[in-house]
């Protein structure tokens, strides 16, 4: 066996547009859990809006959130390691958000912030909705997300969206550029803000590290820029089907999209 850890991205990797798990999926994971091999979910996602997939997978790892920004233990129920954003620097971002009516969601503590509902929200609020209550994330529209994150004890980041996709380049590298934060796109319409530095890549390296492993003993699966960091320094970088062409020339090898079980046929295949 060659792998003995798996790294997940969950949106647009392990699940499908209707944010389930295939069956073929779950199946092989648990396979792969009973020979030894260690899952672990790395996301772009806060920890509270993953419930139900680490509950479906059965996990006893830590999830890596916000995209590197910490790691998280379900089962102590707290932050291992962190890099949040300095309360400056998001206030700022925060400024120059309101100057360019862009909106989203800012990520802290245990908690999701929104100050206006736009779409990427509601999408979000949609889904949440959809689950059992016990599953549920948590949610908050607040009047002022200044005086929110000056309340908050750490800010993981924000997830920011715009149905202009230029403008919200345009407002990414700006944010780059002036502040050196880090901006990765998580969705076609999704750039996610973070403290200078995070990547799934790093945190995913910190954790293998400490856990013993070695990053060529990990075969990791993603589909969108924010997986790169991951992708391009494991053993086996394996991009969806359904990624952009980008992603797909700079990982080690491309499956079927996340409708099919490409992910269940590389774990046969490779690790059991």
């Amino acid at each position: 066996m060659s792998y003995r850890v798996i790294a997940l991205d969950l949106d647009g990797t392990l699940l499908t547009p209707n944010k389930t798990i295939l069956p073929e999926s779950l199946e092989a994971l648990a396979k792969a859990q009973q020979a030894g091999v260690k899952v672990l979910i790395v996301t772009g996602r806060h920890h509270v809006a993953i419930h139900p997939f680490y509950q479906a997978l059965a996990l006893d790892t830590p999830a890596i959130c916000c995209n590197g920004t910490y790691l998280y233990d379900y089962h102590a129920q707290k932050v291992l390691s962190a890099d949040p954003l300095p309360l400056d620097q998001a206030q700022q971002v925060i400024k120059m958000l309101d100057q360019q009516a862009i909106h989203g969601l800012l990520y802290v503590d245990n908690a999701m912030l929104y100050q206006t509902a736009t779409g990427h929200v509601t999408r979000t609020l949609n889904w949440a909705q959809s689950l059992p209550e016990h599953q549920r994330p948590t949610f908050l529209q607040v009047d002022s997300l200044s005086a929110a994150a000056a309340d908050a004890q750490s800010i993981w980041k924000f997830a920011l969206s715009h149905p202009d996709t230029r403008a919200l380049q345009q407002f990414a590298d700006k944010v780059e550029n002036e502040m050196g934060l880090a901006c990765e796109w998580s969705w076609h319409d999704q750039v996610d803000i973070a403290r200078a530095g995070n990547s799934k890549g790093k945190r995913l390296a910190q954790w293998v590290e400490s856990a013993g492993y070695q990053m060529s003993e990990v075969l990791a699966f993603g589909d969108n820029y924010n997986d790169l960091s991951m992708l391009e320094n494991v053993g086996l970088g394996v991009a969806m089907g359904n990624a952009d062409e980008a992603i797909k020339a700079r990982a080690h090898r491309v499956t079927g999209t996340n409708l099919e079980p490409g992910i269940a046929e590389t774990i046969y295949r490779e690790v059991l």
